[in-house]
């Protein structure tokens, strides 16, 4: 059985394809525009192990934020599509990544509720080529909002912005994989006591 999502979104200020597999290899072609948003979603496939394909078209021309914005937004779609009913999975998953002085802890629960924690430096630079920093609390919140999972991310603490945000980023990759993959001690069984996620 395949989990693989696919969303397309089009709006007035945005077009966006996203494709994922949950259980790839780690396959990635993206191209939204946005240089260092195409480096953190490449994170995301590559250390997630997730086959994943983003191509968006946006209103460049104003700014970043609805090319990020959106693209999150389908993202998140595209993973709760192919996380399918979520029977056998583990549900629950968390890893913590160092970058250089950053350091990034991140907990999931592909729980069916939204909800998101996130704490990282106040003193983050607020640019990084043409990327908006305080875009990252935003994706997250995008991805939550659509994906429909509890989302703990905790930066304790950094210094360079590329980093602080690339280890939120590797580290997000890292638990979702977990949470996503199959428990073999799980098979058929919905990991949850009220039958619902």
């Amino acid at each position: 059985m395949t989990r693989v999502g696919r969303v397309e979104r089009t709006t007035k200020e945005t077009s966006v394809v996203v494709e994922i597999d949950l259980d790839g290899t780690g396959q990635v072609d993206v191209a939204t525009g946005v240089g260092f948003y195409d480096h953190m979603l490449d994170q995301l496939g590559r250390h997630g192990l997730f086959d994943l394909t983003v191509k968006t078209e946006g209103d460049l021309h104003i700014d970043t934020h609805h090319t990020i914005e959106d693209t999150a937004l389908a993202i998140g779609a595209a993973f709760k599509q192919a996380l399918g009913d979520k029977t056998g999975i583990y549900r629950f998953g968390n890893c913590t990544v160092p970058l250089d002085e950053s350091l990034a802890q991140v907990t999931v629960d592909l729980s069916g509720r939204p909800y998101l924690v996130h704490t990282e430096p106040e003193n983050i630079a607020p640019m990084i080529g043409t990327y908006d920093t305080t875009m990252t609390r935003h994706i997250l919140e995008s991805f939550v909002a659509q994906a429909q999972v509890a989302l703990h991310v905790h930066v304790p603490y950094g210094r360079n912005a590329h980093h602080i945000v690339e280890c939120q980023f590797k580290a997000l990759a890292r638990a979702l994989r977990y949470a996503s993959e199959r428990d073999p001690r799980a098979a058929g069984i919905l990991p949850s006591t009220k039958g619902a996620l």
